[in-house]
């Protein structure tokens, strides 16, 4: 049965008291929930192979939203990938996005980036940081590691112009309730490399030994609703075709199922982002 959506009011003490409830909780698991988490990190030293590597443009000119929010962004990343960059994941552990980076405050350097609130964009301290859990979920979704906790962005707020993954592969992030955890059920150590340049996030995953195993993956299924209250949800489902040496298929996946309010009319050209 697909889901039916609906944009959310809440006041602002139900949002204060809501977060101040999920970050507790998520601090309570962190510490008493029996994981492995990966803390080791050196940059200096690069695991031989690149498992799989992946860049974005840094800077996009978005209809109606200041560019400086995009400029902000850009230094808002440059803080966060000094904590995550040379991060070494060994067998049974697991990489926690937030509990590697922290909290977003002013304190550490954080500027006000873009952030969507409730499907409205607006600004908050270290925002634009959703595009470094991106990029790392969709380059995980390209090796044998396994996402043990992804959330999916609730609106989809522009137009397809320009997009060259499939709508729904990416993982939104809030801190610290909306984490990005990954589990390294291999019997490799992988190691996370990223950084910033002046017009790219980049990214790869690194490991001993070169993978045995290619992976595509690619969006199966698609379809748009009109809902009862007037607006349009998009669907979607991600599956993965797994490929050996040989490049003969061994599997076919399924990743993930989408379901996002639409924040512009489905039939809208790609003209509608610049």
């Amino acid at each position: 049965m697909t889901p039916s959506l609906k944009p959310l009011k809440r006041s602002p003490i139900r949002i204060y008291l809501g977060k101040k409830y999920y970050r507790m909780k998520r601090y309570a698991s962190w510490y008493f929930g029996g994981k492995r988490y990966a803390k080791l990190r050196d940059p200096s030293k690069r695991l031989l192979h690149v498992a799989f590597a992946h860049r974005t443009v840094l800077l996009r000119k978005l209809r109606a939203v200041d560019m400086q929010l995009q400029i902000n962004k850009a230094e808002n990343l440059r803080i966060a990938v000094r904590r995550l960059d040379g991060v070494v994941l060994q067998p049974g552990e697991t990489f926690s996005y937030w509990r590697l980076i922290g909290d977003t405050t002013k304190r550490k350097g954080y500027l006000d980036g873009m952030i969507l609130f409730y499907g409205k964009v607006t600004t908050g301290v270290g925002g634009g940081l959703c595009q470094l859990s991106n990029l790392i979920y969709w380059m995980t979704l390209h090796t044998p590691l396994t996402v043990t906790e992804r959330y999916r962005h609730s609106y989809d707020v522009f137009p397809d112009a320009g997009r060259t993954q499939p709508f729904g592969s990416g993982a939104t992030c809030a801190y610290n309730y909306l984490d990005l955890q990954i589990k390294n059920e291999t019997d490799q150590p992988y190691q996370l490399a990223v950084r910033v340049t002046d017009t790219h996030l980049e990214g790869e995953w690194r490991t001993m030994q070169a993978q045995d195993r290619r992976y595509e993956v690619y969006e199966k299924e698609h379809w748009v609703t009109q809902e009862y209250w007037g607006g349009y949800i998009r669907h979607n489902r991600i599956h993965r075709k797994v490929y050996d040496r040989a490049q003969a298929t061994v599997d076919d996946e399924f990743v993930a199922e989408n379901h996002a309010i639409m924040m512009y009319e489905p039939m809208l050209g790609a003209g509608s982002e610049s």
